[in-house]
């Protein structure tokens, strides 16, 4: 202010304007002062930036905060923009940063290069433009604090990998009767699975029925299967191939319980020549190989929803006996408590009992008559007549059409037996010789009667049937595949350890 009291036009006139249209890069003639006493001048509308003028009236711009970029930023004009009295405002860019840019230290204002003359922008060039964010799945269902960290993409997916196929079986319990844990890795945490487990007498055929329910084809070598059967050498000497259980899974979610011959001859030779150490309960090598079948027995009663028996001919009454003693010794159901160590019956709940399933494996012609087939469940029936196993209404023959004519009502005992015949490579090799004799060799080209369907197609009807077995619970909880693990590692502990199998080893020694 100047002495008198009165204000400076220098100070308040142009120089006031100026700060205020701070931002603008040309402000127009020194004279134009729009707070000052030429307001009432005649005003020049400007462009904007769509083509359109402004309306009149006075201008009153707002300051930009934080979208608009500093004063010595703005590009300047390019050649295109002709060149005029009012001035060309352009668009204002806005700089947006990916996440994992947030921490790289930002370019300062005061060092990026302004051009030195007329030309293109470089504003664009200053930084890229945000990607479209990939969205996995593992970030689903995450709350905002754990997107915003680094997450492996490999941890979402692993859900969605296929279950590894296992090429053939592993141990579930060794030679030692000891409990293995390599069955794990290839489980998972889901309900929907079957278990069958097998139980019989040596060279019936166990292993070779297992690897052609699970896995295998009649037309492939044998030595391929699943589940290693019997060479011609161990036949020829008389031992026995599995020993302890045998573990494998297929993609459907069947598990598939081998299991060394029960009461076998070979492995109480074994014992006998080898002088093998037994443990202090058992005194006698015969009482041992004896306990061993029944713990095997009694473990599968428990932890699985079926249990085939095969059989080589029919039948051995001693098999039933022992079947009868091993369901005696069975342990309880454990309650929702998981308490197994009683020795009676659960207090919450029935007793669970698998189903069980007769396989007549290498059946032969006079078997598959109507008349044999239904005396032999008629004996099977009276012989498991006390039993708490399920043996009846589970598996049916005259369900698949094998015996084409037979009626539902024609065996009113039916049990759940299955007969599978011999391989079809000693048939048909009988077949040939004896079409070569044959005068007319028209007769030679027709198959010869047989009784019964091929053996491919036994198997494919007996594993269909195995199949839609139904899928009882196991005890009182729902069990996932690894808590079946974890349940049977359980069950086998409790068996050896079972006092009722103790005391049955006192009353043979």
């Amino acid at each position: 202010m100047s002495e008198s009291g009165h204000s400076q036009p220098g100070m308040y006139g142009p120089g006031r304007r100026r700060r205020r249209r701070r931002g603008e890069r040309d402000i127009g003639p020194p004279g134009q002062n729009l707070s000052g006493p030429s307001r009432d001048r005649e005003y020049q509308p400007r462009e904007r930036r769509d083509g359109s003028e402004d309306p009149p009236g006075p201008l009153i711009q707002k300051t930009p905060i934080i979208l608009a970029k500093p004063p010595g930023e703005r590009a300047k004009p390019s050649q295109n923009t002709p060149v005029s009295g009012a001035p060309v405002l352009d668009k204002p860019i806005m700089l947006m940063k990916a996440r994992d840019d947030a921490a790289k230290p930002a370019t300062p204002p005061e060092a990026t290069p302004q051009p030195s003359g007329p030309g293109p922008s470089k504003v664009e060039r200053e930084g890229q433009r945000p990607t479209q964010p990939v969205y996995q799945i593992q970030n689903r269902g995450m709350s905002a604090s754990a997107t915003s960290s680094a997450v492996d993409p490999l941890v979402g997916q692993a859900k969605l990998i296929p279950p590894e196929k296992m090429k053939h079986s592993i141990k579930l319990v060794d030679e030692q009767m000891n409990w293995c844990d390599s069955a794990m890795e290839y489980l998972r945490d889901q309900t929907d699975m079957l278990v069958v487990g097998v139980v019989g007498l040596q060279g019936t055929g166990k292993s070779t029925v297992m690897s052609l329910l699970s896995a295998n084809t009649p037309e492939e070598d044998p030595r391929g299967y699943v589940f290693r059967a019997q060479t011609q050498e161990i036949k020829e000497r008389g031992g026995n191939q599995s020993t302890g259980i045998d573990f494998f899974i297929t993609q459907e979610r069947i598990i598939f319980l081998d299991t060394q011959p029960i009461l076998s001859p070979s492995i109480l030779d074994h014992h006998i020549n080898n002088d093998r150490k037994l443990p202090p309960e058992y005194n006698l090598p015969y009482t041992y190989v004896e306990m061993q079948s029944l713990q095997i027995a009694a473990f599968l009663f428990t932890v699985c929803h079926v249990v085939i028996v095969v059989q080589d001919w029919f039948t051995d009454l001693n098999l039933y006996r022992f079947l009868q003693t091993a369901e005696m010794l069975k342990p309880s159901t454990p309650s929702a408590s998981h308490d197994s160590t009683g020795s009676s019956g659960s207090d919450d709940g029935a007793e669970y009992y698998p189903h069980i399933v007769f396989l007549q494996n290498k059946s032969k012609r006079e078997d598959f008559c109507p008349r044999n087939l239904k005396d032999m469940h008629n004996v099977v029936d009276k012989l498991m007549a006390h039993s708490h196993l399920k043996y009846k209404g589970s598996l049916s023959m005259l369900d698949c059409n094998i015996l084409p004519g037979l009626g539902q009502d024609f065996m009113t005992t039916e049990v759940n037996m299955f007969l599978l015949p011999m391989q079809d490579n000693d048939g048909e090799d009988n077949l040939t010789k004896a079409g070569s004799t044959m005068t007319y060799p028209l007769f030679s080209l027709l198959p010869g009667y047989k009784g019964h369907p091929s053996f491919s197609t036994m198997v494919s009807k007996l594993r269909s049937q195995m199949m839609a077995m139904p899928r009882c619970q196991l005890s009182h909880t729902i069990l996932t595949e690894k808590n079946w693990f974890h349940y049977a590692a359980r069950i086998w502990d409790g068996v050896k350890k079972s006092s009722a199998l103790s005391e049955y080893s006192r009353l043979l020694a």
